[in-house]
């Protein structure tokens, strides 16, 4: 009953097609595919999705390429898919490797690094910690509500209306409760849905934040 009030279809049809007794449009699977927050991708093996979609150019220095995406990919595709890549940074090999992961549920599939660029809102919602325009770098494989360090809040990429908000993030019962730095701006609340973790609306931790100048 819930699917079918999610992706808008009588329930009789999502019971005909899950007990094989009838089949679904693209724009049907679409629709369940987007509701559930799925990608095709999850419907494939993530060992053969990363061996013929992986973009990356092999690195024999001391630095990795990492992608910068718009925030609605950086959200929701667990493979960043060459199409999406705005383009490439580097960072140093050895300052990845030092990040502390702290997964919540199984993001192994996932691409760990990916690159926003904060928008004016969610910069200013930060600011100072951030500003409009910044290069943040974000850890996928962290999204634990775990303080990275105990002294300081976590910043967060959280997943919201399909894209990413940038925030301090704490959970309440069963809701999730997004903090901006300045005060000027308000909180921001994510009810979380039946069976839902806080982890499964967190897209990742702040890990770097670069200001151009």
């Amino acid at each position: 009953m819930r699917l079918a009030e999610q992706a808008g279809f009588k329930q009789a049809h999502v019971s005909n097609f899950l007990n094989s007794k009838r089949g679904l449009s693209l724009e049907g699977i679409n629709k369940i595919l987007n509701v559930q927050h799925f990608s095709v991708l999850d419907l494939i093996d993530s060992a053969e999705v990363n061996k013929r979609a992986s973009i990356l150019p092999p690195s024999d220095d001391e630095f990795d390429n990492v992608m910068v995406a718009d925030p609605q990919i950086a959200a929701c595709e667990a493979v960043i898919m060459s199409k999406h890549v705005k383009e490439m940074l580097k960072f140093r090999k050895i300052v990845l490797k030092r990040l502390k992961a702290e997964m919540e549920g199984n993001r192994s599939a996932w691409e760990r690094f990916v690159i926003v660029k904060a928008d004016a809102h969610e910069g200013m919602s930060m600011d100072p910690r951030i500003t409009p325009g910044a290069t943040l770098l974000l850890d996928r494989h962290y999204n634990s509500t775990t303080r990275y360090r105990k002294d300081e809040s976590n910043i967060y990429a959280a997943r919201k209306n399909q894209t990413c908000s940038i925030k301090y993030v704490e959970t309440a019962n069963d809701h999730l409760i997004l903090r901006p730095h300045n005060p000027a701006y308000p909180s921001e609340v994510i009810m979380l849905g039946d069976g839902q973790k806080p982890g499964d609306c967190i897209v990742g931790r702040v890990c770097y934040v670069g200001t151009d100048t």
